[in-house]
């Protein structure tokens, strides 16, 4: 497994790649713009072509971008429903210019509506994004999630859902597994045992096959809390033995996983030296 974390792109997304260099990654992932923000100030070539060259040399790949933290495909609100479908399918076009494969984006909360016109909001939302947008190759990630408050996708079924109803889309979509979110969602991945249960059932339910990156995070919170709350590797209610496995899985060797805590660049490398050291079969 390809190993890195979520990074800065302060300075400009063209010294993304060299952040990555600095925290010892093989990959990583960043934010194409203000995260919390609607506004999507444009990429320039010279960026974009910077950013490749970074890429290149310093041998970083760019295996994702995570979409602004305000989507909710599932908004009963049409406003912000819409501004949401617009801003995912400007994301894959930016995707595309910088040669990324990967949009991941947190699938949105129903807000009351209930679950059922949530999940079919969020497919019919997913079709318009691609109708939209002019991306011909970069591929949209759901991201499971913890189910915190009315937000979806914290059950395997829900992704299946959307799938279902997205049709002709389906080549163009896939999951990025959040390992906090789906532990905080109440699957059980403490131990290889469960863990490769819960392998087991996401193949049966949605496929391995749409199995594309991982989010590796710990918990802060227990079992089914249903809390997005991160915490390093092997300091929370997770484990070591979970991502001992993980790392190790023949299953998933050609995937990639990305920390995203603690943010910052001796933080990542302490976490991706643990990492390193459970591919090697060393304990901690």
């Amino acid at each position: 497994m390809k190993l890195g974390a979520h990074v800065s792109i302060s300075g400009g997304i063209d010294k993304a790649p060299l952040y990555g260099e600095k925290a010892t990654c093989e990959v990583i992932q960043i934010f194409s713009k203000n995260q919390m923000q609607w506004a999507l100030p444009p990429i320039s070539e010279f960026v974009a072509e910077k950013f490749l060259e970074n890429s290149k040399s310093k041998n970083i790949e760019t295996v994702s971008i995570h979409a602004s933290y305000l989507l909710n495909l599932a908004s009963p609100d049409e406003n912000i429903r819409k501004r949401s479908i617009d801003d995912l399918a400007r994301e894959l076009e930016r995707a595309d210019l910088l040669n990324v494969k990967y949009v991941v984006f947190h699938p949105g909360a129903h807000l009351g509506s209930g679950e059922a016109k949530g999940l079919k909001s969020i497919a019919e939302s997913i079709k318009e994004v691609f109708k939209i947008s002019k991306s011909r190759n970069s591929i949209l990630l759901i991201e499971t999630t913890a189910g915190e408050g009315t937000h979806l996708c914290y059950r395997f079924e829900h992704i299946r859902d959307i799938f279902e109803m997205t049709g002709e889309y389906i080549d163009r979509l896939g999951v990025c597994f959040d390992t906090c979110h789906v532990f905080q969602a109440g699957y059980d991945i403490r131990t290889e045992e469960s863990f490769s249960k819960v392998l087991e059932v996401f193949d049966e339910v949605i496929g391995l096959k749409h199995l594309k990156l991982f989010h590796l995070n710990d918990s802060k919170r227990d079992l089914g809390a249903r809390v997005d709350r991160h915490e390093e590797i092997g300091l929370g209610k997770i484990g070591l033995e979970a991502f001992r496995f993980l790392v190790n899985n023949k299953l998933i060797k050609d995937l990639s996983g990305i920390l995203e805590i603690p943010g910052d660049i001796e933080g990542y490398k302490r976490n991706l030296q643990t990492l390193r050291r459970l591919i090697n079969g060393n304990d901690l």
